[in-house]
């Protein structure tokens, strides 16, 4: 049973963070349609965003969260003894982010929905990275496990944090020109 259930988290955490990292993207399109000069043209972009977008989250990326969410509860109700795991702490830690993420991207949702655009679409692309970020992060932590291989894990994922900043930054040159 526990690797049937463990097998089910880990398709649900993949299409909660493929819902994730799709539907900022399309946040990111919406807002950039928005700056359209063409009056008709920004409608029909818009609109047709803002309908993928709601159909993303509502269909793939809340219930991919609440599965991964509930069976991954379900893991630790078969197997508590991995509450008295550092690593596993650390890795409810990084759960418990990426649900403050997943909350705050539904604010921007609600927003973007009512045509509110307050948001930028290079705020939006940084943001788009912290999932990436705790992504890293946790796998490394649950393949690793130990303190000393976490060490190189912070140091690899500073590196990755310094790259996409600096990926970003290149990108947005590349744009403007």
């Amino acid at each position: 049973m526990y690797l049937y259930v463990k097998s089910l988290h880990i398709i649900f955490v993949i299409t909660w963070f493929a819902g994730l990292f799709y539907v900022v993207r399309l946040f990111i399109y919406q807002i950039e349609s928005n700056e359209k000069p063409n009056l008709e043209e920004r409608r029909i972009l818009t609109d047709q965003l803002a309908l993928m977008t709601k159909r993303l989250w509502t269909i793939i990326t809340w219930p991919s969260m609440i599965l991964a969410t509930t069976f991954g509860i379900s893991l630790l109700v078969l197997n508590p003894a991995l509450l008295s795991q550092n690593w596993m702490l650390l890795k409810l830690g990084f759960v418990v982010s990426l649900i403050g993420y997943h909350l705050y991207s539904h604010r921007v949702y609600n927003r973007l929905q009512q045509k509110d655009f307050i948001y930028s679409s290079n705020f939006m692309r940084l943001f788009n990275e912290i999932p990436t970020l705790i992504l890293f992060s946790v796998v490394f932590l649950v393949i690793l496990k130990n303190s000393f291989d976490w060490i190189y894990g912070v140091i690899g994922l500073l590196t990755l944090s310094i790259s996409l900043m600096l990926g970003i930054k290149i990108y947005k040159r590349i744009r403007e020109k």
